[in-house]
């Protein structure tokens, strides 16, 4: 009864907390109010309006609450002037609406064009006054040097110090960055730099200041696409290179005789015919028995790149070197890539130079990163479908912002075919019929291949288009830029150029350009298909119709689509399609497609929720290190522990007080890094192959967090153990402590990467299971 009273009670606060659009009339006076202000504050000089914004610093900051309703009038009516002089724009209530929401801590929900940059600046710039540190994080590089320079003239006004941290920057350039009051920064890149910080070993090496605010550019993107791909720092050791021999035999392995795949393309195995070919193409090994395992894990991951990974749909080659694809916006995942033994299998099945590996020294999620901070806010063109996601994981609430004008796109119910082929042509044939009048459009492909395919045979019907795929995404934001101008068509992997402003009439386009295409009916997009989650959909229909503009989107489907093969290969459409392959107004066939997406959305969130319920033991045990580490780094503790351990070698040393610190610090520190280093590799190991724990009826989760807690237990003893024995031995001088003598050598160099979910976990294989099964319930119950 207590458990029942609970789900009705989590349920109904759920409920009470689904986001909603924000009550204007809470606002009104304030708005008013503001307006007022800004009458006096528009006859001040530059000079006067800095000063009163340091006023308002001075009043506010050290504040412990947010800012009251006076304050929150001087900050944005102070704001709303400065925008207007720096930029030659004045923030719309909405956007100022936007800001507040942000400065209480909220996720806010603004359309395209709704202006979200500088509803940004402003709400950042609130919190810096506060004397808060801020951290705006967004999806790459080039967003988070293009918004920090653009807004950089109005936090000038404001009296505000502005810095940005992209992958060229060196640590000096980061230090300075990370010392103004904003500082805008990829999420990973700001992530990368926590953990390159974990492995200083002196406090003038730090970069970053203790985390305070972080305000969140597309935050779904950040917060839920992103966070299951943890951000690594790793350290060189012996090459782990992929096999030649064995990824040429795994080639010419055939499907269905040698190897048999899973009907979700998720796992592959080798037949018994299969196995004996490449035993005997091995010499003739026992690929089974214990002598040839690392044969064995090699056959694996070769047949896996094989069999499993396409080229140009799950990477792409360029320069030499093997770039995997970010599968939620189409673009190249830079830094990102598969556990080591994959990746390598993937470079030898491309026949390229094996990229460097080593151990794994540190590691962060996205969870992880967020949750380091005092204050979480956010923004994005889509967060009501993720609403859910982000109380559950970041007690996060979100709060939807009125367009400043009504949206008025045309969505038309999708166009449902029978196949792929026939699909493609009908949506070519419409691209050829709406281009005749000069219509912009813009086309969303699933994956590289697609794009291309699309765009040669645009090409073969006469009709030039722009594609903007994985393979030159560094012209992106420029291309996208351009997608509303007369006659244009692009051809864009999912949502490419996210943050970039898509004008009717092109981006150089006068107020001429714009009526002559709003009067064609606007940027008509075109959707290939849909994605496993309907918040991306609603991404790409997003980038038309922004600020009351005309548009049009409409979606091309088939019945064989990757989504429906892979989530609902047992549904069924119950109708024909015409002579062209199309389902015309047949609701069967759209439920079968959208029954599919509810099946992939409820995978990805189970997937999501199983990854964090094992990640929070690593954050916990990494937070008790790393609070341990800080006291060893910024105080005398090493000094002192080794000290009293060890007072006759402290003696017998005589040499001044800072350089034994300095020394004891040192000696400390390497043995924590490596221990802690030591400790992720076990749990890695735990993690890849707990599954097999429920063979044996056992909870994977409880047996998980019995190891990891069990291995954890004394770890901190056995570091001070270690270290104690170190400095007992080891050659100290007046230079200082020399640890490579000792054997100790810390990584000849580091890099940073991100981690693709590992396929050979099943994790993903049950969560579509379970899913599976309570639908295959629920459908049973309603016969």
């Amino acid at each position: 009864m207590a458990a029942f009273l609970t789900r009705v009670k989590s349920g109904f606060q759920r409920l009470l907390e689904r986001p909603s659009t924000v009550d204007l009339k809470r606002y009104a006076e304030v708005l008013t109010s503001i307006e007022w202000r800004e009458e006096r504050v528009a006859k001040l000089d530059d000079a006067e309006l800095t000063e009163a914004a340091a006023a308002l610093r001075e009043k506010v900051t050290g504040s412990a609450k947010d800012l009251d309703s006076q304050a929150m009038v001087e900050l944005c009516a102070l704001g709303r002037e400065a925008a207007r002089r720096a930029l030659d724009q004045r923030p719309y209530d909405m956007q100022l609406v936007g800001a507040m929401e942000l400065l209480h801590g909220r996720v806010v929900e603004m359309g395209t064009g709704e202006g979200k940059t500088l509803a940004g600046a402003l709400a950042a710039a609130g919190y810096a006054l506060q004397g808060r540190s801020v951290h705006v994080m967004s999806v790459n590089d080039y967003l988070a040097r293009r918004d920090a320079e653009w807004m950089r003239p109005v936090y000038e006004l404001l009296g505000v110090s502005v810095g940005w941290v992209d992958q060229e920057a060196d640590a000096e350039h980061r230090r300075a960055a990370y010392a103004a009051d904003v500082t805008y920064g990829a999420v990973s890149e700001i992530g990368f730099d926590v953990l390159r910080d974990r492995l200083c070993v002196d406090p003038d090496e730090l970069v970053q200041r203790a985390p305070d605010v972080a305000l969140i550019d597309e935050a779904d993107s950040v917060l839920v696409d992103e966070a299951r791909v943890p951000l690594v720092m790793a350290g060189s050791t012996d090459d782990s290179q992929g096999d030649p021999e064995v990824a040429q035999v795994v080639r010419a392995l055939r499907p269905g005789q040698h190897y048999e795949r899973d009907e979700d393309n998720r796992n592959a195995w080798l037949t018994t015919r299969g196995a004996k070919v490449v035993e005997k193409a091995l010499g003739d090994i026992d690929l089974y028995s214990g002598d040839h395992s690392d044969r064995l894990a090699a056959v694996n991951a070769a047949l896996h790149a094989h069999a499993l990974l396409q080229r140009d749909v799950d990477y792409i080659v360029r320069d030499g070197k093997v770039h995997l694809i970010n599968t939620s916006r189409g673009r190249i995942a830079l830094l990102q890539r598969w556990p080591d033994g994959l990746q390598a299998a993937v470079e030898a099945k491309e026949r390229l130079k094996p990229t460097e590996s080593g151990e794994v020294l540190d590691s962060i999620s996205v969870q992880g990163l967020v949750g380091r901070y005092q204050r979480v806010c956010g923004m994005t063109g889509t967060a009501q479908a993720v609403a859910e996601q982000l109380r559950e994981f970041y007690e996060l609430k979100v709060s939807v912002i009125p367009p400043n004008k009504p949206c008025v796109r045309e969505d038309e119910p999708d166009r449902v075919y029978e196949t792929v082929e026939a699909k493609e042509s009908a949506l070519v044939k419409e691209i050829v019929e709406q281009h005749k009048g000069g219509r912009p459009i813009l086309v969303g492909t699933m994956d590289v291949a697609e794009s291309e395919r699309i765009a040669e045979k645009l090409t073969e019907a006469g009709v030039s288009s722009v594609v903007l795929n994985a393979k030159n995404d560094a012209e992106e934001a420029a291309i996208v830029a351009e997608a509303g101008a007369f006659a244009a068509v692009t051809v864009s992997t999912q949502m490419a150029g996210r943050g970039t402003d898509i004008r009717l009439g092109g981006a150089e386009g006068d107020s001429d350009d714009h009526d002559k295409v709003a009067d064609l009916g606007g940027l008509y997009v075109i959707g290939c298909g849909h994605y496993p989650s309907s918040r991306l959909d609603n991404q790409l229909r997003g980038r038309s119709g922004r600020q009351g503009d005309p548009g049009g989107s409409v979606v091309f489907a088939s019945l064989t689509d990757d989504l429906v093969n892979q989530y609902a290969p047992d549904a069924a459409a119950g109708s024909d399609a015409d002579d062209d392959g199309r389902h015309t107004d047949d609701p069967t066939a759209r439920r079968y497609i959208e029954h599919a997406q509810r099946v992939a959305e409820g995978v990805n969130i189970d997937i999501h929720r199983n990854t964090w319920r094992y990640t929070r033991l690593i954050e916990h045990q990494r937070g008790i290190v790393l609070a341990y580490r800080d006291d060893v780094l910024n105080t005398d503790l090493a000094a002192k522990q080794l000290k009293e351990r060890l007072p006759e070698r402290w003696e017998e040393l005589d040499l001044p007080p800072e350089v034994l610190e300095r020394a004891a610090r040192h000696v400390l520190l390497f043995h924590l890094d490596s221990r802690w280093s030591q400790h992720l590799a076990y749990l890695s190991d735990v993690r890849e192959t707990i599954h097999l724990r429920a063979l044996a009826r056992e909870t994977p989760i409880d047996e998980f967090h019995r190891a990891a807690i069990g291995e954890f237990r004394g770890l901190l003893k056995e570091v001070g153990d270690l270290a104690a024995e170190t400095f007992e031995t080891a050659s100290i001088t007046a230079d200082g402590v020399d640890l490579d003598a000792a054997g100790l050598r810390r990584p000849s160099s580091t890099w940073t990467y991100m981690v693709h979910d590992n396929p050979f976990d099943s994790d993903a294989e049950q969560a579509l299971q379970r899913v599976r099964a309570s639908l295959k319930k629920i459908k049973a119950g309603k016969a």
